[in-house]
């Protein structure tokens, strides 16, 4: 999302501990769109990795569970999640996806790419208003919802989602923010943009999260 503000892609490859880590980039909620993929490749041509992708759309790689888990981290891009989370079932990536976030492989992504890795979330994925989505990949308990202060009514239809019990409590975070999760306790709060946080949301509350500003 921000092509001159490498902050976070630094700070994920960091994650993964390797001096030039291999990052797998899967663009199934843009519908494997091209401009997605050709954005990922020249974006992380900058930085010291191997990068590939995987498409769905088109699939070429017979072995899906030996490629996946031949990478150091995975990044999942934004687009339907309800289309993204289907795709998956089929060709059995979601099983893959569970093993690789089991032995260490670092799981991130955006928007559709952040909420799958939780229970439920709140989407555009049905159309144009905002609604709740269950039966997620459910790696992380709870709910979600980005784009928290990018989208002027994902913070009141998150809250009222929660509120009115149709979505669990979760978190939220605005543009630029990266939760990261051990195993499935919150250990650090991220961010790209000087004034943007994460947030802990449950039924009448908002509490935001410590949030440190990564450095340049």
């Amino acid at each position: 999302m921000e092509p001159r503000n490498p902050r976070l892609d630094r700070w994920l490859l960091s994650l993964t501990g390797k001096p030039r880590p291999r990052v797998l980039f899967v663009p199934t909620a843009s519908g494997d769109s091209v401009r997605s993929i050709r954005r990922f490749h020249h974006a992380f041509a900058r930085h010291q990795c191997e990068h590939e992708h995987l498409a769905l759309f088109n699939r070429t790689v017979a072995d899906l569970r030996s490629f996946v888990l031949g990478h150091d981290l995975i990044y999942v891009h934004g687009g339907n999640t309800a289309n993204l989370l289907a795709v998956w079932r089929v060709h059995g990536l979601d099983v893959i996806l569970r093993e690789a976030w089991e032995s260490g492989i670092v799981l991130c992504g955006l928007s559709a790419g952040a909420i799958c890795w939780f229970e439920s979330g709140v989407t555009d994925s049905f159309g144009i208003e905002l609604q709740p989505l269950d039966g997620a990949l459910g790696f992380l308990p709870g709910s979600f919802c980005p784009h928290y202060d990018g989208e002027a009514q994902r913070r009141p239809a998150y809250q009222r989602l929660v509120g009115a019990g149709r979505l669990p409590a979760g978190y939220a975070a605005d543009d630029g923010v990266g939760l990261l999760f051990e195993d499935t306790a919150l250990v650090d709060v991220v961010s790209s943009r000087k004034h943007a946080r994460g947030y802990r949301v449950t039924p009448g509350a908002e509490e935001p999260l410590v949030t440190r500003w990564l450095p340049k």
